[in-house]
């Protein structure tokens, strides 16, 4: 079954019942809250398991001259019916362990009562739990729709919670929710939907069976001491449901003893069982899906629940988020794909390949050339195309998008009955091994058509890449003489999130400005070291990226300084007081492991910005080494020594070890690594992790170092560390 078919499913069922579930999802997180509250109260007891009925009993006695009920509710709040010493009657709720009153009892506030009335039934009775019900078994197939969802996207089931492989905030933090919320979410859906059931007889419950037992005595029998009956002892407060007691002295009165699972008649002069009654397995399990489905027994799973509703308010909106971005990126075309001559076919799974689609396709229509723009799935025969393009993503582990999963056998389908000039423009993310392969897959196939005439080879773009798209363009431009735009501004779409950020600290080195620091305020905007700046220089939409040292609460970045460059020229510029503009870009695959035993930085230049900022908040005071590589001896880089003295003083780090490669030692990063490679072999293979942070070509040079002779008996190489992620890398 095709993930298309998954995802449809997965979307029909969120219509069907988004309305039910948005309401359910209020009303139950409110019930939570409240299941929360009287978890914590004073009347709540939470280790009723720990006492006996006998010892429960026998304090009261002393304290109670009639006891005629006890009653522990699902709450664990023991509740007492009685006539104390004075003859005045006591009902409340009593610590069991002293026999003190606690308190008077208390029902549900009009506003709970009201909740629960529109959670259970929608205000609408029978019908209403009907509806309740069948709507809670749709949430269930959702959740499964969705975990099988993520089980076909990450490919195996080891996979579950590997690193997820989209880039849209709705479609990463959907998925990533999804995954931790799916048990708690289908416990939800199960147990609402059995005690919807349950409710209307659909299970027997003639599974009841009265077992009854012989008991003597005779007139001279006193009733017993409860501690002297043998079950008082023997049951837990933490089973017990309800305990009524005899009238009077009579030997034809009895305990009633009502526990989770059975029922029992308990005579107060032999402390013999009379009688027992075992509940049939369907009240059983309505009992324990009611404790699971309202959190009645336990905070924790209370706090659970509480979080699982609003995230499923949070899944409604994502989900239909996510699902109109993907059909808000159609186009109604002016000309039918009879007469167009230039065809542009789409394969994208978050819209966002469609965005370049687009600005193509506006351009020829704009210069009056019969354009026509569509999905890869839509191929057919286009009778009068002279042109056709092709852009694609490449989806998970270099498969189609969904809504090109079909081109390749359309295409075989399908022969065009002409030649057609064809151009394969792939878009992926070079920090994947299967860059850009479905679109690599797409070239190979048409140039083996014998319709099918190349004009340009496969251009491929990297993380959007406006730059090397215009490359495409220029090429483009040149190999047909049909004119689009050649620059880069006409492309960027105004940027979204964009915040305004106060300037703390400009620090520019007095001997050489190659690099400098800045410190920001980004407000209350939360963010962590290794997450990611995006600045916009004079409100422009090109965007410059820096990575995130938190330090002092404050964001800290190291720069490298390029005369005439956009962004540092203009933040070099700035001064204390000034406002800039950008965002920030949660980095999750970069972020300092909190579980590792030992931690080793490796950077060079402006790449130990972050890594400042992750011994900065080394709280665990996990074990952490830094290698970094400099050009040469600089005031900046004293700077950092100071740092990292205090940060060593702290106990923040171990030591570090600086490299540098244009004064007299002409030494680099690569060189302390081959120092020190008993010891990094041995933090591997202890399950420690090594960071990587700076330029690509370092990055490149460390894996070598790490591969032919860090690991050269080992059987592991640094592809195997990073799916392992012990090695974690950022660089540019």
């Amino acid at each position: 079954m095709t993930l298309s078919i998954w995802r449809y499913a997965h979307l029909t069922l969120a219509l069907l019942s988004f309305i039910f579930l948005s309401m359910a999802s209020i009303t139950g997180s409110i019930l939570a809250f409240y299941t929360i509250k009287d978890n914590t109260s004073p009347y709540c007891i939470h280790d009723l398991n720990r006492i006996s009925i006998a010892q429960t009993l026998s304090v009261l006695q002393s304290k109670i001259q009639e006891i005629s009920e006890l009653e522990i509710n699902e709450k664990s709040y023991v509740k007492l019916q009685g006539i104390d010493r004075n003859g005045e009657e006591v009902k409340g709720y009593i610590n069991p362990k002293t026999g003190d009153i606690l308190g008077k009892l208390q029902i549900a506030p009009p506003l709970i009562q009201w909740v629960t009335s529109l959670h259970r039934s929608l205000f609408l009775h029978e019908t209403g739990r009907i509806l309740v019900g069948i709507n809670s078994f749709l949430l269930f197939l959702i959740a499964i729709s969705g975990g099988i969802l993520v089980l076909k996207r990450q490919k195996k089931f080891w996979n579950f919670f590997s690193k997820i492989k989209g880039i849209t905030f709705s479609q990463y933090y959907h998925t990533l929710f999804g995954r931790f919320m799916l048990i708690p979410i289908s416990i939800i859906s199960i147990t609402g939907s059995y005690l919807c059931m349950e409710r209307f007889n659909f299970f027997s419950k003639n599974a009841q069976k009265i077992i009854n037992y012989s008991d003597s005595f005779d007139s001279s029998n006193k009733v017993l001491s409860y501690k002297d009956i043998p079950i008082f002892s023997q049951i837990k407060l933490s089973e017990v449901r309800k305990i009524e007691f005899p009238f009077s002295d009579d030997p034809d009165e009895y305990f009633i003893v009502k526990l989770k699972d059975k029922e029992l008649t308990v005579s107060p002069l032999t402390g013999a069982i009379i009688s027992q009654l075992n509940y049939p397995i369907s009240k059983r399990l309505a009992t324990i899906s009611l404790d699971l489905h309202t959190g009645r027994t336990h905070v924790i799973w209370a706090v659970i629940l509480f979080i699982s509703c609003l995230y499923i308010l949070f899944f409604i909106e994502s989900g239909f988020t996510i699902t109109w971005k993907r059909g808000n990126h159609r186009l109604k075309n002016k000309y039918s794909p009879s007469e167009s001559r230039i065809i542009i076919l789409v394969g994208s799974e978050n819209g966002s390949t469609f965005n370049f689609a687009h600005a193509i396709h506006q351009q020829l229509i704009s210069q009056n050339y019969l354009s026509y723009l569509t999905e890869l799935n839509k191929y057919q025969v286009f009778p009068k195309a002279e042109y056709m393009l092709v852009l694609t993503s490449t989806y998970g582990m270099g498969e189609a998008p969904s809504n090109a999963r079909k081109f390749e056998t359309l295409v075989r389908k399908n022969p065009q009955n002409h030649s057609i000039k064809c151009s394969v423009l792939g878009f992926g993310s070079k920090s994947y091994d299967d860059f850009c392969l479905f679109a690599e897959n797409i070239d190979k196939q048409i140039k083996m058509e014998p319709w099918s005439e190349s004009i340009l080879d496969l251009h491929t773009v990297n993380n959007k890449s406006i730059e090397e798209f215009v490359e495409w363009i220029k090429k483009w431009n040149n190999k047909t003489g049909i004119k689009l735009y050649a620059e880069s501004k006409f492309y960027r779409s105004r940027p979204e999130n964009v915040i305004k950020m106060k300037i703390e600290e400009v620090y520019i080195p007095k001997d050489t400005k190659e690099t400098f620091i800045i410190k920001i305020n980004p407000g209350k905007k939360s963010f962590t070291s290794g997450d990611i700046l995006a600045v916009y220089p004079y409100k422009a939409p090109n965007e410059r990226y820096y990575s995130i040292a938190k330090v002092n609460h404050q964001i800290q970045i190291s720069i490298k300084y390029y005369p005439s460059g956009l962004a540092s020229e203009y933040l070099i510029n700035r001064n204390k007081g000034d406002y800039i503009y950008g965002k920030i870009i949660n980095n999750t695959s970069f972020h300092f492991p909190d579980k590792a035993n030992k931690v080793v930085m490796i950077a060079n230049g402006t790449g130990i910005g972050p890594f400042l900022g992750m011994m900065d908040q080394n709280l665990k005071k996990i074990k952490t080494y830094l290698y970094c590589g400099f050009r040469q001896r600089s005031e900046i880089v004293d700077r950092y020594r100071s740092f990292l003295e205090e940060q060593i003083n702290k106990g923040n780090l171990e030591r570090y070890n600086f490299s540098f490669s244009l004064d007299s030692e002409n030494k680099y990063v690569m060189n302390l690594l081959q120092k020190d490679k008993d010891f990094l072999v041995h933090l591997l293979e202890e399950g420690g992790v090594i960071m990587i942070c700076g330029a690509l070509r370092m990055q490149m040079s460390v894996e070598k170092v790490l591969d032919e002779i860090v690991f050269e008996n080992s059987l592991k190489k640094c592809i195997d560390y990073k799916k392992n992620r012990q090695i974690l890398i950022d660089c540019y």
